[in-house]
């Protein structure tokens, strides 16, 4: 496996030509050949977080397939002209499959994606499907959900605090569900939003927790890569959700759980199916029930009642009997978005531009 870091990788790309495909999809498949793949992270792989997810996923490829692989991974990019370069040069050194990770990554990967069309891309948190470009993405909200069940249970001020990268709908979203969750527990719970425009950025991030205390927030979560939100929360004495990776190591003892992203499955069966010529693109949007969404083991500290009303509505979500977005749902104007029995639509969840009543925030 081969890791580069972004300055040396664009060091080399800026000067390779960028040769375009010419072979279809369907003759990939070569038994004797070794498949290279390529991963694209927007942050440094550390030892927890979003980007850990997907190297994670990586290592899948290669416990799964072995000396049949070759892996090159880049990280540390994020801004789209950067993107468009290493894409451009993974597809052109005979990447078989490449992936993207990260949102900002969509417009250089369809550009890309169309003067290569023997290569296969897969784009996390993408939005837009072509020929040879798939996406996927996770049901974060299933596990916000969960989580707010348990912050309502532990909460003494009935306001909660959430820290997102940006105000996209994969992260309004979740903030919304998180809130909806507490309020399923206590309907007077309200929830603080602060947006970073930075998926890392420690200091920011530091900042934001600080301010969210400051006001009387008793519960912290954070959607960033890093683990900031829950380090402050844990030296503040105040409760704290990790995000992608179980963080309570950083917790001081008051990380809640966390909402814990498993990409594994979505890498190997997409190496799997490239390799045997078979990959066709497609859309997946999986949950709790996948097992692309777990939730990290809850605090000890939780009480009883609350654990297990935590576990009860996990065990329903998967069932299907149980919807985080069931109505009634009103927004921050009291307007009603979801009535009574019904459920906001896929594309309203997928679409999430407003937030529900009882969020404290703007999204611009």
């Amino acid at each position: 496996m081969t890791n580069s870091s972004r300055r040396e990788f664009l060091k080399y790309s800026a000067a390779a030509g960028a040769a375009l495909g010419s072979t279809s999809l369907s003759n990939l498949a070569m038994a004797d050949e070794v498949l290279k793949v390529g991963a694209v992270y927007v942050s440094p792989v550390s030892e927890i977080g979003w980007t850990k997810q997907h190297s994670l996923g990586v290592d899948a490829i290669k416990a799964a397939l072995g000396n049949k692989v070759e892996v090159t991974t880049i990280d540390s990019i994020f801004k789209p002209q950067d993107a468009e370069r290493v894409f451009r040069e993974m597809a052109s050194s005979g990447n078989k499959l490449i992936f993207g990770t990260s949102f900002s990554h969509g417009t250089p990967m369809q550009k890309v994606a169309k003067r290569f069309p023997d290569v296969a891309f897969e784009h996390c948190a993408g939005i837009k499907h072509t020929k040879n470009l798939g996406t996927f993405e996770a049901k974060y909200f299933e596990g916000t959900y969960l989580a707010g069940v348990a912050a309502g249970h532990v909460s003494k001020s009935a306001k909660i605090g959430f820290i997102g990268g940006f105000p996209i709908p994969d992260i309004v979203g979740p903030a919304n569900a998180l809130l909806l969750g507490a309020q399923s527990v206590n309907p007077d719970m309200t929830c603080s939003v602060i947006f970073l425009n930075s998926w890392f950025d420690p200091g920011k991030e530091k900042e934001a927790a600080n301010t969210l205390i400051s006001q009387g927030c008793d519960v912290i979560c954070s959607m960033t890569d890093t683990a900031t939100g829950v380090q402050v929360a844990g030296q503040k004495d105040v409760w704290s959700i990790g995000y992608a990776s179980d963080m309570s190591q950083f917790g001081n003892g008051k990380h809640l759980t966390a909402f814990t992203l498993d990409w594994s499955s979505v890498y190997v069966n997409a190496a799997k199916s490239v390799a045997t010529g078979t990959w066709k693109t497609s859309e997946r949007w999986q949950g709790l029930s996948e097992g692309v969404v777990k939730m990290s083991p809850l605090n000890t500290d939780i009480p009883a009642a609350g654990k297990a009303e935590v576990k009860k509505a996990q065990a329903a979500i998967i069932a299907g009997s149980l919807h985080p977005f069931a109505g009634e749902v009103k927004d921050q104007a009291d307007k009603v978005r979801a009535a009574a029995g019904g459920t906001l639509s896929t594309s309203d969840i997928r679409g999430f531009n407003w937030f529900v009543k009882g969020m404290v925030g703007k999204l611009g």
